[in-house]
């Protein structure tokens, strides 16, 4: 499933939602549904919920954005389509726009949560990071560290980060990068607060591997050059292809501003 904007309305109404609650004990729901087609498992999930108003965040949009972004700076991610539909949640009707995205599990493989995993693996007083360099998989997690540094990325904790193991073809491998919707200016429920947000402020994050802070975790990046693509300003009309009027010119504006100056600010760090 490539990257996709889906602005004819669809009519999802027949998925049944599961309540999903935000982590780090931040108010809100997520809804989490997923179908069969044409024997693939397609998983769907909503922005912030509310029962009485409907879809109230725009967690989705930055799913398409980051993926787009990974895309373009060649990190392993999962993709998104980003679909326009009707969609029904105990018993009201609501129009939204929502994420869809296919299985990355292979035939045979079974995810793991990467905390889950450490508890049983790891060696006593080995780090989160020693334990995936270990594993084989420091260039997915320092591309995930500086990822996290670009989005902002509030919610990285152990479960949004998942082994794939297949124990009867005895391989293990990190998944794709997945679950970036609560970044970038999430928290921001106006183009008010949109033009107040501190794009550059380091925000208190919760992150598995490292500290609090995306930006202190960015030490831990030992790489020189961690992407194989490079950000270039001619990249915005590519991350923001087909959103307008989804989400408001200054969100978008201000995204840009916030991920590009974080690209810069990275890049600086990496050539001192």
């Amino acid at each position: 499933m490539e990257t996709k904007v889906i602005r004819k309305k669809r009519d999802l109404t027949y998925l049944k939602w599961s309540h999903i609650r935000k982590s780090g004990g931040t108010a809100g729901t997520f809804l989490k549904s997923e179908s069969v087609i044409d024997g693939a498992k397609v998983h769907y999930k909503l922005s912030n919920f509310d029962p009485v108003y409907g879809v109230v965040g725009h967690e989705c949009v930055n799913e398409i954005v980051v993926d787009r972004l990974l895309t373009i700076l060649g990190v392993d991610h999962l993709h998104y389509e980003l679909i326009h539909a009707d969609i029904e949640v105990e018993h009201q009707i609501f129009e939204t726009y929502l994420c869809a995205s296919n299985d990355f599990k292979k035939r045979g493989e079974e995810k793991i949560a990467i905390d889950d995993y450490y508890r049983v693996n790891a060696i006593p007083m080995e780090t989160h990071y020693d334990f995936c360099v270990r594993h084989g998989w420091k260039q997915a997690i320092e591309e995930m560290i500086v990822v996290d540094y670009l989005i902002l990325n509030r919610d990285r904790h152990g479960a949004n980060i998942e082994v794939l193991r297949n124990a009867r073809a005895h391989t293990l491998r990190i998944a794709p990068l997945f679950d970036h919707g609560l970044s970038l200016l999430y928290s921001c429920g106006s183009d008010d607060a949109a033009q107040r947000f501190d794009i550059l402020k380091d925000r208190k994050c919760q992150n598995f591997i490292g500290s609090f802070s995306c930006r202190e975790n960015l030490e831990l990046v030992r790489n020189g050059d961690i992407f194989s693509g490079k950000l270039r300003e001619s990249d915005r009309e590519t991350l923001f292809e087909g959103l307008d009027g989804i989400i408001s010119d200054v969100f978008l504006d201000r995204i840009w501003e916030m991920i590009f100056e974080r690209y810069r600010t990275y890049e600086n760090l990496r050539n001192h």
